[in-house]
């Protein structure tokens, strides 16, 4: 196995994948993928099996890799391979494996040459490699053989662009040492897909097979045409030494061997080679990770925080404790009564801002709901005159009488007093039902246990019942204490000789409320929600309720006043909720029929919720706006005309009225005060009491406590899941601290000067755009000895090794120019005469031999279609 570097690496990623496999997610590393890019026969099948460290890819001359070879390395055990075309079978012969990928290549390409842009898949699993995507790619040609089509150039430079532009990409860019770097196609293709250079490498290859007296010193040592990686040197394995199954062990050690014995390249062998390759491909997938654990950290300690607190009740428990369920019994109705008690009295820590808890709701009921059920039943104006009257005349009965009788008074107090049993009830029937959807709410965390959960629920439910009945009873009572004594001398009662005074007053104030006083009793946002669409629709203002009127505004700066509407008149009624309308509405109309707001009878406003309306209502009764039946009818202005023939029957009976209005007022500030009070002494405290107290020794005469501790299977399950989900993801953070201190970051080389890769970036544009791409750096006139580079001219000996990219000798006699008089496409069959086999020349025996290196000048392809289009 040649890759000592991935095998250094293996065992952290492994660590990491384990850790991730074990809580059932996967590591998400996105390890780059390795893409070899090159000309044909520049060894780019050499590289690519020297970094895997097993031959299995085919060998031969002119283009053998016709099919893109996705290479799949996965980390396993045992050593085998598969394709993605033939699954069920196993390859662990690598000799079979390059005859099927041969084999896979005719089927699709035919035997002839052809080439196809669909991949062939391989996978390869060994406890040698990383989970790595390596790309084995048909090298770039120029003359369509065989049966290629006649765009082979472009069709191969479209396939390999497809996977080098992936930013996760490393492009190894080969380019033979016997050829013109400066003409590397593989170089411009990376440029094309990755201009800062950031993850282009240069490998050039066949150093063994450069001519005599020629090196590639100055290109390895990033002097002549410099990349911001620099160039890797490689000495592959020769077609004989393939045939001869000379292992890649052994290659590598030929290799070593090449680079510590030349005299150009001694000095540094040790950045030179197969080895180093490896290094710095490893020394990137390094970095990549370690550019990846912040964010893998990120996600993995969010994940450990919300997992905290549920496993908090579990995290002490270990299932083989006998005493295990006897603590976890005594521990979760412990919790249940701690959370009762927050949810019911407040608590400052891990407060809900989602909803309202069972105490806050209870204290809505307490203050705003229970007031407003009482102040429905307490104004029936018109109903109560009747009552006066007719008490009146059947106290006096044949006689006329000369005063007011105090047992009419009596009698109406004492039948008012009777209509408070049914709001105080409701009150109670409404605290309960919080009370018992608090216990289930605080149940929740028993789930474990379905029985212990079921139990609970049982036990506190059935007591709360209890308590109701005793809550009730009392209640009861207390409005029987206030029928059995009228207390005529209360230090509130306005007394038989103020009521006719007090009746002015009282009347007064009814006409104008809170005269003098500006009390902001509420403010909120409400919805307009009877505009109609013409005028804009449905609008959401900011609302403003005083005791005298009710304003709105475009925001709650109260900066933009938009109407001020006065309470006078006003009065509450419901709305049906709209069918396709999720909001609650109420609206406020005018008694004697006038419009409210511009053209509308009535306003309706809707809120969210439907205890967000009851508190708007209740808002609007502290403002003296009732609901609609609360107040007497005055559509005909006759209200009493009927009771009221004797002037002084009327004014006996308004007399009584303001009395019975007095005292009645008197009860309901008394039963306001005294129904929280007795709810809370006599229900709530007694349940809080029987949960910390009772509730246990119930439990264990209820039930056995092994049955009552039985967890469900789903249960269990969850508990053992996040447990061990717990457990590893610890060790996951562990494991990334160790990673993060076991390896080093190396820094990005700093950028060069590449401006002479001529990249081709109209590449995809259209055909006939890249068919005018220069292959160059700059043409190439003039007498001998004089090549132009970019802006720079450049003479002697000099221009002639920027020529050919490499350090040479040069032949004084040696001509390599092209004629200034020469025509364009003479150039260009020049240019392929110097680049095909056809280049060989005869040498001054007659033979033939291939040029030398620094005897071929750098013929540049014209921007204009070429001999070969």
């Amino acid at each position: 196995m040649g890759n000592r570097g991935m095998e250094e690496l293996i065992p952290l990623v492994n660590k990491l994948q384990d850790a991730f496999s074990s809580i059932g997610q996967s590591c998400h590393l996105d390890l780059p993928q390795i893409a070899v890019v090159g000309g044909q026969s520049a060894g780019k099948s050499s590289v690519l099996e020297n970094f895997v460290g097993r031959d299995f890819l085919p060998r031969g001359s002119g283009i053998v890799t016709r099919r893109p070879l996705i290479l799949q390395l996965i980390f396993s055990k045992t050593e085998y391979a598969e394709f993605l075309h033939c699954k069920s079978k196993k390859f662990t012969d690598f000799d079979e494996v390059r005859q099927e990928i041969e084999a896979e290549t005719d089927r699709v390409t035919g035997t002839n040459k052809g080439i196809s842009p669909v991949p062939i898949n391989l996978r390869v699993y060994s406890p040698h490699v990383l989970n790595l995507t390596l790309i084995d790619l048909p090298g770039i040609t120029k003359v369509p053989v065989g049966d290629q089509p006649p765009d082979i150039e472009y069709q191969i430079k479209d396939m390999i662009l497809q996977f080098i532009s992936r930013e996760s990409s490393l492009i190894l860019a080969v380019t033979p040492a016997n050829m013109d770097l400066a003409n590397s196609d593989a170089l411009k293709l990376a440029k094309e897909v990755d201009p800062q250079g950031l993850r282009t490498i240069g490998v050039i290859t066949k150093l063994d097979l450069m001519d005599e007296g020629t090196d590639a010193r100055d290109v390895l040592e990033n002097k002549l045409l410099p990349l911001r990686r620099g160039y890797i040197g490689v000495v592959n394995r020769s077609q004989k030494d393939i045939e001869g199954k000379k292992d890649i062990r052994t290659a590598l050690a030929a290799e070593r061997k090449f680079f510590l014995s030349h005299p150009a390249y001694r000095h540094m062998a040790d950045r030179m080679g197969t080895p180093h390759l490896q290094k710095t491909l490893n020394q990137q997938l390094t970095n990549h990770i370690r550019e990846s654990l912040p964010a893998l950290r990120s996600k993995l300690q969010s994940q450990l925080l919300s997992l905290e607190k549920e496993v908090e009740e579990y995290k002490n428990f270990r299932p083989d404790d006998p005493t295990r369920k006897t603590k976890a019994l005594l521990q979760m109705v412990q919790q249940f009564g701690v959370d009762f008690e927050k949810r019911i009295e407040g608590s400052g820590d891990q407060v809900d801002t989602l909803e309202l808890s069972g105490g806050a709701r209870i204290n809505r009921i307490f203050h705003e709901r229970f007031p407003f059920e009482l102040v429905k039943m307490e104004f029936d104006e018109k109903d109560l005159r009747r009552e006066i009257s007719y008490a009146i005349k059947n106290i006096h009965g044949v006689r006329t009488g000369l005063f007011t009788p105090d047992l009419a008074f009596e009698a109406i107090v004492k039948k008012q007093v009777v209509k408070l049993k049914e709001p105080c009830l409701k009150c109670v029937d409404l605290v309960i039902q919080e009370l018992i959807n608090t216990v289930r709410q605080c149940t929740s965390k028993l789930s474990s246990y379905p029985r212990l959960r079921e139990e609970t629920e049982r036990i506190v439910t059935t007591y709360i019942r209890e308590r109701e009945g005793r809550t009730k009873d009392q209640i009861l009572l207390l409005i029987d204490i206030e029928q059995s004594y009228i207390n005529t001398n209360h230090e509130d009662f306005i007394g038989f000789a103020n009521a006719q005074q007090r009746s002015t007053q009282l009347n007064k104030k009814r006409a104008i409320p809170n005269q003098g006083e500006i009390l902001v009793i509420r403010r909120g946002w409400l919805t307009i929600n009877n505009i109609s669409l013409m005028k804009g629709g449905s609008k959401e203002y900011w609302f403003v309720l005083t005791a005298e009127s009710l304003s709105w505004y475009k925001d709650e700066e109260e900066k933009e006043k938009k109407y001020m509407l006065p309470l006078d008149n006003l009065k509450i009624r419901d709305v049906e909720k709209g069918f396709m309308s999720n909001k609650h509405v109420f609206a406020i109309f005018n008694t004697e029929q006038r419009n409210v707001y511009k053209d509308l009878r009535q306003i309706e406003l809707a809120c969210d919720s439907q205890e967000d309306v009851d508190s708007w209502k209740a808002s609007f009764l502290r403002a003296g706006v009732y609901p609609e039946k609360d107040q007497a009818e005055n559509e005909d202005g006759v209200q009493e005309n009927t009771f009221s023939m004797d002037p002084q029957l009327e004014r006996q009976v308004e007399t009584i009225r303001n009395l019975v209005d007095s005292y009645v007022a008197i009860i309901n500030k008394s039963i306001r005060d005294l129904m929280p009070k007795t709810i809370m002494h006599l229900m709530i405290n007694n349940t809080k009491a029987f949960i910390h107290h009772e509730l246990l020794a119930y439990l264990y005469s209820s039930a056995d406590q092994s049955s009552l501790m039985e967890e469900s299977a789903d249960q269990a399950q969850r508990r053992d899941d996040m447990l061990r989900m717990y457990h590893a993801l610890k060790e996951a953070l562990n494991i990334i601290g160790d990673i993060s201190t076991s390896t080093v970051s190396t820094p990005v080389p700093p950028p060069v000067d590449d401006t002479w890769i001529q990249s081709s970036s109209s590449h995809s544009s259209s055909r006939v755009s890249r068919r005018g791409i220069a292959h160059g750096v700059g043409r190439v006139e003039g007498p001998p000895g004089l090549a132009t580079v970019g802006a720079a001219t450049l003479r002697g000996p000099e221009a002639t090794k920027r020529r050919v990219g490499l350090k040479a000798h040069v032949s004084p006699g040696a001509s390599h120019a092209v004629s200034p008089g020469g025509s364009q496409r003479g150039q260009e069959a020049r240019a392929v005469a110097a680049t095909g086999p056809s280049s060989w020349s005869t040498d001054e025996s007659g033979g033939r031999r291939p040029p030398a290196a620094p005897s071929r000048p750098t013929i540049i392809r014209p921007a204009e279609p070429s001999l070969l289009d």
